[in-house]
């Protein structure tokens, strides 16, 4: 394991996944990409106002993309914080793609945690992309 750490924000992911970060004009996003087509984004959204708007933002992009989602609210805990989101299912190329999405208000501002993965990689990477997930730790200052 490996672990990524950044503006109060950190988490564990596997070795052999490939870590891709960027800085945007928000903020930052770091994808790390499975071997196969699953992959973990985590955003941090220094200039929105809060988790819920990222949340929603997310959502809208996400039906503009694929027009026949079905989306699900949900609420959890995500690095000992609440979290809001939206489990997703949508077609792709005609492949079933299950997605979730997180959003938490930190001290350094709204992070969106998305986690998606293809009907022929789920097997595998759901687990995978539950624990790094639930490695995220965020830190209070």
């Amino acid at each position: 394991m490996k672990t990524y750490e950044r503006s109060g924000v950190r988490f564990d992911y596997p070795a052999n996944w490939q870590l891709q970060p960027e800085n945007t004009d928000e903020g930052w996003v770091v994808t790390v990409h499975s071997p196969d087509t699953a992959f973990v984004l985590v955003s941090l959204r220094e200039e929105a106002d809060s988790a819920a708007q990222v949340a929603d933002e997310t959502l809208q992009a996400l039906k503009a993309e694929y027009p026949g989602l079905e989306a699900e609210s949900v609420v959890e805990a995500v690095g000992g914080y609440p979290a809001i989101g939206h489990d997703v299912d949508f077609l792709t190329l005609d492949t079933a793609t299950v997605c979730r999405t997180r959003c938490v208000d930190t001290p350094a501002g709204p992070l969106l945690v998305l986690a998606q993965a293809t009907e022929y990689d789920r097997p595998r990477h759901d687990p995978v992309l539950r624990a790094v997930v639930a490695s995220l730790r965020i830190d209070a200052d």
